[in-house]
């Protein structure tokens, strides 16, 4: 299959997938004489994942993450449990701090004001 029909059958760009293969997501493979890479089996299956954990909004850091974690047979439910956790924990203190901020037209924003730490605005100036 050739990178157009791994779109289609993806659901992603050929952009994307360029750019997934460029940063490692996807690791580089042989390609026909004619410069062609072939997408067999295993490239559209490790499409689809990086596909969902995308929409699911994990960045790509995320991401390298989960597909290490898919990969290797020899680690334990427990890693990848370790890593839902902590994405729980963090996902959980967005949505309190999305609860304090007005998301309006001030200036004033208590997520970025929190994420920089106590007493950090009077440093600014």
């Amino acid at each position: 299959m050739n990178i157009g029909q791994a779109a289609q059958a993806s659901g992603l760009s050929l952009r994307m997938i360029r750019h997934y293969e460029q940063i490692g997501l996807l690791p580089k493979a042989s390609r026909s004489q004619a410069g062609y890479r072939p997408y067999g089996t295993v490239e559209l299956r490790r499409l689809a994942f990086i596909c969902s954990a995308r929409h699911l909004g994990f960045s790509i850091d995320q991401i390298r993450t989960l597909v290490a974690l898919w990969q290797d047979r020899d680690r334990t439910s427990a890693a990848v449990k370790q890593l839902a956790q902590a994405l729980n924990t963090m996902a959980d203190a967005l949505r309190k701090l999305t609860t304090h901020c007005h998301g309006d037209d001030r200036a004033e924003c208590p997520i970025l004001n929190t994420l920089a730490g106590p007493d950090t605005h009077q440093m600014v100036s």
